[in-house]
């Protein structure tokens, strides 16, 4: 679980909605169903026109990495790596072969494999970046499919403004329409900013920034991988992989 998300989202809504009740606002001036109709529909429906059924679906399975990222940790990997070095100098490459069923994660399986194949290093680099630069680019146009719900939702507000103040216009002889007319203008645009920089912007960030650490955590990989596939020694693949980690001292001791 990522605290710095729940505490971001709680924050930023009560920053908003506290302000609004210390100048003496309520909660109930900012409830608008028709508001909320016109933003959220409007910026599904145009995300929905321009993005492609596989991405916007994937950008959703994607969605619970705001809260659960995938856990990664650069220093039990190389120690991994260093361990699959050491028992295939020990024993060759076939007996990277049992560490296949126990691996966990997808990449490095197919990476194991591609050894105990006895593949050539340029053939594993070329599968595995393959493999990797797929992953990525699925990964960022599913944080786009959200970056483009960010840039949507304040246009769509003013829509939702513009179409409050039409109906304002219309029922200028009918005082007691023009409350409901305005309300709807000013609360659609505090929904549309409001959603945009608050939720879809910063959850298009967070999506795209695990992506590249993914990616990175994939590199680290990939490396170790044709390392063991060039025959270096072990201490070597650690030296070199503890160029990934944020404390690579913690590695070459």
């Amino acid at each position: 679980m990522d605290p710095l998300s729940i505490i971001g989202i709680i924050l930023a809504f009560g920053a908003i909605l506290g302000g609004n009740l210390l100048e003496g606002g309520h909660l109930g001036s900012l409830v608008n169903g028709p508001a909320i109709v016109i933003v959220l529909g409007g910026t599904l429906g145009a995300v929905l026109l321009q993005t492609s059924p596989k991405s916007f679906v994937h950008a959703l399975r994607l969605l619970k990495w705001v809260f659960v990222p995938p856990v990664t940790d650069d220093t039990v990997q190389i120690k991994k790596i260093t361990g699959w070095s050491t028992l295939a100098r020990r024993e060759g490459l076939l007996g990277l072969e049992n560490m296949i069923t126990g691996e966990s994660d997808f990449f490095s399986r197919k990476g194991l494999q591609l050894l105990v194949d006895g593949n050539e290093p340029n053939v594993i680099r070329e599968s595995l970046e393959v493999e990797m630069n797929t992953r990525l680019e699925r990964d960022l146009r599913a944080s786009k499919v959200f970056e483009s719900m960010g840039g949507f939702s304040p246009t769509i507000g003013i829509i939702g403004a513009v179409m409050g103040l039409i109906h304002v216009m219309q029922n200028l002889t009918d005082p007691s329409k023009l409350g409901s007319g305005i309300a709807t203008a000013f609360v659609a645009t505090i929904y549309g900013v409001g959603l945009a920089n608050l939720l879809f912007l910063p959850i298009a960030a967070k999506l795209k920034n695990i992506a590249m650490n993914t990616h990175t955590g994939r590199e680290l990989v990939l490396d170790g991988i044709i390392s063991i596939a060039e025959g270096e020694n072990p201490r070597n693949i650690e030296l070199k992989l503890s160029g990934y980690t944020d404390d690579p001292e913690s590695i070459v001791k």
